[in-house]
């Protein structure tokens, strides 16, 4: 297969991402680390990138040719152009950031990490990905949410927030009885949106396991392609998760979960205005209840 400049220039990171499924499980390796790092990869040599990865040269290599590309090359030099107009100098709040302390300052260290796992999960999102999550969400009747451990919280705030815009959407809870009572109504017009990060949930793959074979839709929240959530998942929305901890950022997934609130309130602003105004009338009186 070969790919004009021009349209390469467009889709060569969507291109991928769309076609990973037909890659092998070393190829997929690589292909998640490319749509993670691009900016890296533009200059690393093809056994710089086998070696980071992990996989042998000879990976690398199939997954060019299983992607219609005659070699890594031209994979590389297609991904260059794409990248030299995203690529620029770094943003006034970043450069503020770094101005407060040095390195050894806990607090901007914090600070700058969390604002790249933003920054990276930005990258990582293609508008058409957007489009094609959004699109499973206006058409579900019903959306369940589950984030288990410390993705729970994260779950709990996208469900709280849909729900507050009048979306019929249910806050799974692990190994309760609603759960399995949940499971049991699955069905083609729901949609599961999944939130894990590794070390992955097993009670979450279980769930959207059961889901895919009950013919349901299913969203992803995850670290990447090469997630076990990925292959079960109509749509992934890839997200960074680095820390300066013990344990991973759920910041990449609070800002995802906060984008999708967002654009499901902006889709129907009207609607979304008299919704949250019944709520508001509703806590009113509910707490002038209480005070009496």
């Amino acid at each position: 297969m070969k790919h004009g400049d021009a349209r390469m220039k467009k889709i060569v990171l969507q291109f991928l991402e769309d076609n990973i499924d037909v890659l092998t499980s070393s190829q997929r390796k690589v292909a998640d680390y490319i749509l993670k790092n691009p900016t890296e990869v533009v200059f690393m040599t093809i056994e710089q990138l086998a070696k980071n990865v992990g996989v042998s040269v000879a990976s690398v290599m199939r997954m060019a040719y299983t992607l219609g590309y005659t070699g890594y090359a031209q994979f590389q030099k297609n991904l260059q152009k794409v990248l030299r107009s995203r690529v620029g100098p770094p943003t006034r709040l970043e450069a503020n950031v770094r101005k407060l302390g040095k390195k050894d300052n806990l607090l901007v260290g914090c600070a700058e990490v969390q604002m790249n796992n933003i920054k990276k999960t930005v990258g990582f999102l293609s508008d058409e990905t957007v489009k094609n999550a959004f699109k499973l969400i206006f058409a579900a009747k019903k959306i369940y949410v589950i984030g288990v451990r410390g993705s729970s919280s994260v779950a709990d705030f996208l469900s709280g927030g849909l729900n507050r815009l009048g979306v019929d959407c249910e806050l799974l809870i692990p190994d309760s009885v609603r759960l399995h009572a949940a499971i049991v109504k699955f069905c083609q017009t729901d949609l599961i949106i999944a939130i894990s990060l590794p070390r992955y949930a097993k009670r979450t793959l279980e769930v959207i396991g059961i889901a895919k074979s009950k013919g349901a839709n299913v969203i992803s929240v995850t670290d990447g392609y090469s997630s076990p959530l990925a292959l079960l998942s109509d749509v992934v929305l890839s997200c960074a998760f680095e820390s300066l901890s013990f344990h991973h950022s759920e910041i990449g997934a609070m800002f995802i979960a906060d984008f999708l609130i967002t654009g499901v309130a902006n889709k129907d602003s009207k609607r979304t205005k008299n919704t949250l105004e019944k709520i508001e009338k509703i806590v009113v009186a509910i707490d002038a209840n209480v005070i009496k």
